[in-house]
């Protein structure tokens, strides 16, 4: 599997482009549709997924410089702001009541400022691994609290998902977004056990992990359909 990843790194990176890209025409071709609110939250959740897969897939070809690290900045600036968007698209899942909608919204909101800040305090590092040129995150520069929310972003996020999605298994008998926060945790996890031998590193995190955004987005446009075609 690492050998398969270090010899086709770009290719897989511009076919995940290609594949958020797809999932975000649907989404806002079925959110014309049937104006349902998770397809918004969804094309919006794979705008930002795209962005980010799209930066680096050019980022070979950007070399590094200015471009590229202006399009790296807006990168995590995008995944600070949407990610939380996982929070309400549980809400509307589950079919919150008003008042618990709207404090989700307060919450994200308050995630999402931290998210957008976190974005701007990131200090940047270029890093070449699978043939792909990327600015990653330097550890040890970046601020403590930046660090923290980042890691908020990673697990805070998407453990709601799959709490949320057994309670729409039960209610309403469909295992899909429970897979969708499943396959995330699942492919990060992956990610950080599989290590470079020589290094000790788990330096292809970014590369699996980006391989459980795409189950992520994709189980939640099929559940998303499922719950659209129900009302």
């Amino acid at each position: 599997m690492r050998e398969f990843l270090l010899q086709n790194g770009p290719a897989l990176v511009w076919a995940i482009t290609v594949f958020h890209a797809l999932i975000l025409l649907l989404s806002l071709l079925g959110y014309c549709k049937t104006r349902e609110p998770l397809f918004l939250l969804l094309a919006l959740l794979c705008f930002g997924l795209c962005y980010d897969a799209l930066i680096q897939a050019l980022g070979t070809s950007l070399g590094e410089g200015a471009a590229l690290t202006g399009l790296s900045r807006f990168r995590y600036v995008f995944h600070g702001a949407l990610i939380p968007l996982l929070f309400p698209i549980c809400a509307y899942a589950l079919d919150f009541k008003k008042p618990w909608k709207l404090a989700v919204w307060v919450l994200t909101g308050v995630v999402i400022a931290l998210g957008i800040a976190e974005g701007f305090a990131t200090v940047m590092v270029p890093e070449k691994t699978a043939g792909i040129l990327r600015l990653a995150s330097d550890k040890e520069a970046t601020p403590g609290w930046a660090t923290g929310v980042s890691m908020l972003l990673a697990f805070g996020t998407i453990i709601p998902v799959i709490l949320a999605g057994i309670a729409a298994w039960i209610k309403q008998k469909t295992p899909l977004l429970f897979l969708a926060g499943l396959l995330m945790f699942v492919f990060a996890g992956a990610g950080a056990g599989i290590k470079n031998p020589e290094t000790g590193k788990a330096d292809l995190i970014f590369l699996i992990t980006m391989f459980g955004e795409v189950f992520l987005v994709l189980f939640f446009l099929l559940y998303t359909r499922r719950k659209a075609k129900t009302k």
